[in-house]
């Protein structure tokens, strides 16, 4: 999707700004992505594999924090219902950008339709299945049971919301050994020390993280009949609940 390589943070900064999806990060996201998030692929291939069990015929599919459309073209790459439609969200102008060009160049049966909006603003009607992947964890923690409930009102019955999130551990021993393997792992794929320094500081008021506890309390606490977590690599995991 993005072959420019991820070197935002490589320069010493006087100021490290907070994160955010401007068209810098934009540039270089499918690079970060991959660099960044151990198990990426395997965790959007899941994805569209619980997209062939769950989405039903004329119902919408919910891909909120699409950024590049990752998820979504999975899904429309793995789903042929008929009568579907993929609403891509995300708040950032200069993602949805990106993806709606990358859209003319993608083949599918299942039309896209892109919104730049707050998900807290976006009504979720008719839906068999939801993705939130890593995205929640940048929603302020006391908007997170609203927007949750809404997707599980916005689910028929037998629908699907995938989770996955970036987590942390309640043993500070274990977010400790977690976090140092973690940047271990990142300086593998050639990140330096300077930029995971400076990537982490940028994130620190940005990322509204929770532990792998919390999120399963909240689904289950929503009212979904199935919760699972299905994935986790040292501290990213991932999520489904079933309505």
């Amino acid at each position: 999707m993005n072959e420019k390589k991820d070197n935002i943070y490589a320069n010493k900064m006087t100021r490290v700004a907070d994160f955010s999806f401007d068209h810098q990060v934009v540039d270089v996201f499918d690079d970060m992505l991959h660099r960044s998030i151990p198990g990426y692929d395997a965790v959007l291939h899941q994805i569209g594999s619980f997209a062939t069990r769950h989405v039903a015929p004329r119902t919408n599919i919910y891909d909120l924090g699409c950024s590049l459309g990752a998820a979504s073209l999975e899904i429309r790459n793995c789903v042929d219902a008929e009568g579907c439609q993929i609403i891509a969200v995300d708040l950032s102008k200069d993602m949805i950008s990106r993806f709606e060009a990358c859209l003319k160049r993608h083949v599918g049966v299942l039309p896209v339709i892109t919104q730049c909006i707050d998900i807290n603003e976006l009504s979720i009607e008719n839906a068999s299945f939801v993705v939130m992947n890593f995205t929640l964890q940048f929603i302020d923690t006391h908007q997170k049971e609203g927007i949750v409930q809404k997707i599980f009102n916005g689910l028929k019955p037998n629908g699907a919301f995938v989770l996955s999130e970036k987590i942390l551990f309640e043993d500070t021993r274990e977010q400790t050994f977690i976090e140092e393997s973690y940047f271990g792992l990142k300086r593998r794929n050639g990140y330096n020390d300077l930029e995971i320094s400076q990537k982490r500081d940028a994130l620190e008021n940005v990322l509204k993280l929770e532990s792998a506890g919390a999120h399963l309390h909240r689904l289950k606490q929503m009212g979904f009949t199935q919760v699972s977590q299905w994935y986790q690599n040292l501290n990213f995991a991932s999520f489904i609940a079933v309505k």
